[in-house]
């Protein structure tokens, strides 16, 4: 996808050697996880990332001229096998995960401004363990992925609800302004209507 970089970092990217890092954020069932690729704690636009140095690593980043879905892994390793239960735990279907590329000047501080080089949403994840130490690996798909999913909505009035209510309530207005024209679906299922002529039933009027 086109990305807008800065001044720092088309300058930063163009030089002969570059300082590179993959700052990560991956969001668990329990809390939020800022890792990044160095050694120990860095802050980068309010966010703090703990330095995973070579436990972590990024695979399968890849880009096509034509608009496609294409998924990546995330693997941290060294994770003691009796937390591995927990981790597993921790990892759930859908959660976002964001990617960004930063560089670093020569005094070790982050250009500005890291840029997105990928975002998506967590898929099945596996475990490799030896017994002492585990590694969890997590593919993550691309948000275009959600657009080969179907949008399971229906023509009810609790459908149409979700929506209008939570807007409604977001505006501070009152509820008692909702649309219901959907709430009126389920009475005309079976009803019979005849056009030309009198009905010679009161349940068809």
């Amino acid at each position: 996808m086109p990305r807008t970089l800065s001044s720092g970092m088309i300058s930063a990217l163009s030089a002969g050697s570059v300082n590179l890092a993959i700052f990560a954020q991956l969001q668990m069932s329990n809390e939020t996880l800022y890792l990044w690729s160095g050694i120990g704690p860095i802050t980068w636009n309010s966010m703090t990332f703990q330095g995973v140095g070579t436990l972590g690593k990024v695979t399968g980043i890849s880009e096509a001229a034509n608009v496609e879905a294409k998924g990546m892994q995330i693997s941290l390793s060294g994770i003691p096998s009796s937390m591995i239960q927990e981790a597993l735990y921790n990892v759930r279907l859908f959660q976002t995960v964001n990617l960004w590329l930063a560089c670093f000047d020569s005094a070790g501080a982050i250009i500005s401004d890291p840029v997105v080089s990928f975002a998506g949403l967590m898929d099945k994840s596996s475990i490799d363990d030896d017994g002492n130490t585990s590694t969890i690996t997590i593919n993550v798909e691309n948000v275009l992925a959600d657009l080969n999913r179907p949008v399971c909505r229906h023509y009810t009035d609790a459908d149409q609800q979700l929506d209008l209510k939570t807007t409604l309530t977001r505006l501070g207005l009152s509820t008692s302004t909702l649309d219901t024209g959907f709430s009126h679906v389920n009475l005309i299922q079976e009803l019979t209507v005849f056009w030309g002529s009198n009905p010679k039933s009161v349940n068809n009027g």
